[in-house]
């Protein structure tokens, strides 16, 4: 195998006559069989570096990620180029799982998308096991490591699934880790060699800005209008997306509003009307942006405070991925620096929050010890909260840190569709259609609207096939379940409910204790991100692009000359007597003891921000301030030459 076949499959499935960068040696490394970790920037086509050699290569690909909504997007978008795919999640109806499970086992698969919770399941283990593996994908690989921004615990059974596929290389995906993660992510995932394979992360076409202001809607509107283009604006809660949305409305552009809150149908409809280009704006919480394709977004603003220079930067990147100039603005005050400190308590509940919360869900099901594994429950989380006293926040992430210890599932986007297969022959279905003639009609016409029904679970429209069997939707749905009691097809009805799986029989709260690597070992590494978030939003100095390609590990990084700081500073404006005054109030409090940046320009008196900001700037390029490792800011107290009296 080498990688001329794969610039073939390149050409003929994805119409590219040559890979970007990076990806060439990343595809090379995996038909070499060598395990890989992959840094690519977002929307530097991490997919095609493990769709592209799993065609080459025989066997089917193993893709193991979080992101449901990714799964469904890419299994998708594989079928239509007529290439078997398939995934499995929480969630899915057993029959569903089973037939899916059988096609990887037979070879009629070459994708095979899988959530990491799956990896406990031992029906899973061993058609893992058991199935022609060609290569084993890990997409979002930073989840792996409990220093990255999105630990999750489950990431760490793929070490025990290497295990029973030794030969199967392992290509780890990410766009976004730090040096120490990309480490972590090698370590726990069992590289038997160390190979990380990394693209640059700068984007010479977006420019990073940063905008302190109080009236952040005026600013809001303004760069909206003045874009001119798609934008997406992340805010931090649900009602936040529907009340800015409504007001870019008023103001005159086209926006809506997206979040996890809302059904499946709604959220696919909002997000194909924006891809399209029918809406401009989409004001959206983080639940938007995992595998959009969407190449022309001018304008990313984050109205809120992000959580993490990670996901920042993540968001951040799906602005401009068509390498056309564009844009991307974080709006701050004081009042977001005192909320996020705030979101970042509730972001870990106490203890005993998470031990009330777990015996509350238990007496809310009326679930009695010992009981309740695997079964799902339909669940209302504002509900719940106000029924039980609880904030709904503080509920929301006890649930989180109960999933990540294994003690259930949150399934929080409901199905899209209802779906059916057809387990038995042709033969054997028109034998039964002959046996009730008051069936044939509606079974007709699933045969004849849905191809694929014989192997395949397919998505079903209940009352399209009323309108076309001529019957009532609710006729159709009794006739269905009918045909499902008596095992001719197998029915598996719309949920349109948000759920809760319970991994385990319910406990007594005082066995649920959640590990420090899922909890202390977080909120210290959460912490650390938070600060280091703080960090860079009040630094008015450095260039912000070279600020964050050196907090991902890069060296040696050129100003980008189009951010914010990058083009006030090409504008010392001030005069001699301005200058030297600024500086000397500086050198006096330095003098005193070291500060950090936004500590020390409230100190000075007399001027504006900005020109104390251009002056410190120019005295630490000059090496008349130094700059530590940990932000502090000390005078160059050797430059001083002075005269002792006497």
């Amino acid at each position: 195998m080498n990688i001329t076949e794969a610039k073939k499959v390149l050409t003929n499935y994805w119409g590219f006559v040559k890979f970007r960068p990076m990806q060439e040696d990343i595809i090379n490394s995996i038909l070499e069989g060598v395990d890989t970790l992959a840094l690519l920037p977002t929307g530097g086509g991490k997919s095609i570096c493990f769709q592209v050699p799993a065609l080459v290569m025989e066997g089917t690909c193993v893709i193991i990620t979080p992101l449901i909504a990714l799964m469904k997007d890419q299994v998708s978008n594989l079928k239509k180029k007529n290439i078997k795919a398939a995934a499995i999640y929480t969630g899915m109806h057993a029959d569903e799982i089973e037939a899916v499970y059988s096609n990887a086992l037979y070879g009629k698969l070459k994708f095979l998308y899988i959530s990491p919770e799956r990896l406990s399941n031992e029906v899973a283990r061993s058609v893992i096991s058991r199935m022609k593996m060609s290569v084993l994908a890990v997409d979002e690989a930073h989840c792996v490591s409990q220093w990255g921004y999105d630990f999750r615990p489950s990431y760490l059974k793929i070490a025990d699934i290497r295990e029973l596929i030794p030969d199967i290389p392992v290509l780890a995906l990410t766009a976004t880790a730090t040096p120490d993660v990309a480490k972590d992510i090698m370590d726990k995932l069992n590289f038997k060699t160390t190979n990380e394979i990394k693209a640059s992360f700068e984007r010479r076409n977006l420019s990073y800005n940063i905008v302190r202001e109080f009236d952040k809607t005026g600013v809001l509107i303004r760069k909206i209008k003045e874009s001119k283009g798609s934008a997406i604006v992340y805010v931090r809660s649900r009602r936040k997306t529907r009340d800015l949305a409504d007001v870019l409305v008023k103001n005159e552009i086209s926006a809506t509003y997206y979040h996890a809150g809302l059904n499946a149908k709604t959220r696919d409809v909002r997000q194909k009307e924006w891809t399209l280009g029918r809406t401009d704006v989409i004001v959206a919480t983080n639940a938007f942006g995992m595998g959009i394709d969407k190449s022309n977004v001018r304008l990313v603003i984050h109205y809120d405070l992000p959580d993490s220079i990670e996901s920042y930067f993540q968001e951040a990147g799906r602005a401009g991925r068509d390498q056309q100039q564009s844009m991307a603005l974080l709006l701050f005050n004081s009042d977001d620096i005192s909320r996020s400190k705030e979101m970042f308590k509730s972001s870990f509940p106490t203890m005993q929050t998470i031990k009330d919360v777990y015996t509350a869900l238990g007496n809310f099901f009326q679930i009695p010890e010992g009981s309740g594994k695997d079964t799902a429950y339909d669940f209302d989380i504002s509900y719940f909260a106000s029924n039980y006293g609880f904030d709904v926040l503080e509920v929301y992430n006890s649930i989180k840190f109960l999933e990540k210890e294994g003690f259930l599932t949150y399934i929080q986007a409901a199905g899209q569709f209802s779906k059916l297969f057809v387990p038995i022959s042709k033969e054997e279905l028109y034998r039964f259609m002959v046996e009730h003639p008051g069936s044939d009609r509606l079974l007709k016409e699933i045969m004849r609207s849905y191809s694929g029904i014989f192997s395949d679970y397919v998505n079903i429209n209940e009352s399209l096939l009323a309108n076309r069997a001529d019957l009532k939707k609710d006729d159709v749905v009794q006739k269905l379940k009918f045909f499902s009691k008596n095992k001719i097809i197998s029915y598996i009805p719309i949920k349109t409910k948000p759920q809760i799986i319970y991994a385990y029989e319910r406990l007594s709260s005082k066995h649920i204790m959640l590990s420090d690597s899922n909890y202390k070992n977080q909120k210290n590494a959460a912490e650390k991100r938070l600060n280091s978030l703080f960090e860079y939003v009040n630094n008015g100095i450095d260039c912000r692009s070279k600020t964050l390609l050196e907090y991902f590990g890069e060296k040696k990084v050129r100003r980008c000359g189009i951010c914010d700081v990058c083009i006030s500073d090409n504008k010392l404006d001030l005069n001699e007597v301005e200058f030297y005054a600024i500086e000397n109030q500086l050198k006096e409090n330095l003098k005193i003891d070291s500060k950090r940046f936004y500590e020390l320009v409230p100190l000075i008196k007399g001027y504006q921000e900005d020109d104390i900001i251009q002056v410190l700037r120019w005295l630490i390029d000059n090496n008349r301030i130094i700059r530590h490792k940990d932000e502090s800011l000390t005078w160059h107290s050797q430059l001083d030459i002075g005269f002792d009296d006497g």
